[in-house]
């Protein structure tokens, strides 16, 4: 059974993605879902935890998918797509494929984030996030997303690119800049016309997932009998909270 990861994003937590689990448990993946290190608990918990944090607790979700598969297919979501490349940049054989969804390559937009805030749906965990999130929690999404210009062109794994026409979160260009400085020769990227950020619930939910799916039967199709694969799983410094030296 292949097994999939999926990371979702600053503030958030599963329910950001909990569609794509939901469809690709049906389709007989193994599917990993957790909550990043100091999400969905109390402010001051993420008041406490850094981005080092958040990719620790990442990492340590992908070593135990380790344990059992030779390789895990990681698909994030916003800053969940950041630390997937950070992950796949350092594990790089044990990645079967990337899949990145709302990726904040460039700094969000602040005067357009209640326009993506005020989806029926989902608006009123936002709310409550958007007034809860500590000032220190703040920088360190954005130190994340600065330290995620140095780690793009290390992720190799086959990439699959996704981007809402009408996210107000992340500007269109990011997907452009992923497409061109991924480190992968195989790339491909999806513009969702009538979706927003949260594209797992948007209108063009089934067009994504069918895409996802495809990506990673792709991959899966690209393994030879002849490959192998080292049996030991590498340690960042992110598991102890330090800063790595860039990959």
């Amino acid at each position: 059974m292949e097994a999939c990861l999926l990371i979702h994003g600053f503030t958030g937590g599963v329910h950001e993605m909990e569609p794509l689990a939901d469809f690709l448990q049906k389709k007989g993946f193994e599917v990993g879902t957790f909550t990043l290190s100091g999400h969905g608990g109390s402010r001051k918990e993420m008041q406490d935890a850094g981005n080092r944090e958040w990719i620790a607790s990442a990492e340590q979700e992908l070593k135990t998918l380790l344990l059992n598969n030779e390789r895990v297919h990681l698909i994030g979501f916003s800053t969940g797509a950041l630390i997937a490349t950070r992950l796949a940049a350092f594990y790089k054989e044990r990645i079967a494929s990337i899949t990145l969804l709302s990726t904040p390559v460039f700094p969000l937009h602040p005067p357009a984030i209640a326009r993506t805030l005020m989806q029926p749906s989902m608006v009123g965990r936002y709310i409550r996030n958007f007034f809860a999130v500590p000032a220190r929690a703040t920088r360190e999404f954005y130190r994340i997303v600065d330290e995620s210009l140095e780690w793009y062109e290390e992720a190799t794994s086959p990439a699959l690119i996704v981007q809402g026409a009408k996210d107000h979160l992340v500007k269109p260009r990011s997907s452009a800049y992923l497409n061109e400085h991924l480190g992968s020769t195989d790339k491909k990227v999806l513009l969702l016309p009538q979706s927003g950020h949260l594209v797992c619930h948007s209108p063009n939910q089934l067009e994504l997932f069918d895409a996802v799916l495809e990506h990673v039967h792709s991959a899966i199709g690209k393994k030879t009998k002849t490959e192998t694969v080292s049996p030991t799983i590498p340690t960042s410094d992110a598991d102890s909270g330090k800063q790595p030296e860039p990959i």
